[in-house]
Order: C-alpha cells, then structure tokens, then sequence
C-alpha cells in the first residue's frame, strides 16, 4: 500500500500515511489532532545495489550526460 507524506501546518510535524492510490487526495489529521495539513511531494528512490568488485567510475573519456555523445 503506497505512503504519502504529510506535513502539519499548525505544529509542522511530518508524517507518513498509508493508504490505498484511490485514497491518495483526502485529507489526513497529524498525530496531534490538528487538521490543517498539506500533502507534500513525495521523492522516489530508484537503485540497485553495487558489488565492491564492480569497477570504479572514470573521470575520462566515455560516461557524461549520454554515454559521452551529448558533450563536446
């Protein structure tokens, strides 16, 4: 089930909330009572995991923005 991010305006905490996608836009109450608060955006990350034989990142030739074909 999906958390969303919330933000209290009167007390400023942040909390989480779990609930379902079709639920993502109600309001929800801060753990303190209040009701004035704000959904904020929410950052996901993306990763895998790197093994400590995957070689290092070189600082020349290749890489860049695009696989080295985008920058002069």
């Amino acid at each position: 089930m999906p958390r969303y991010d919330f933000r209290c305006r009167s007390c400023g905490d942040t909390f989480e909330v779990s609930r379902p996608m079709s639920q993502s836009s109600e309001p929800a109450s801060c753990p303190a009572g209040h009701e004035d608060t704000v959904r904020l955006l929410s950052t996901v990350a993306v990763g895998g995991t790197q093994s400590s034989s995957a070689p290092a990142p070189s600082s020349g030739g290749g890489g860049g923005c695009c696989g080295g074909g985008c920058c002069g």
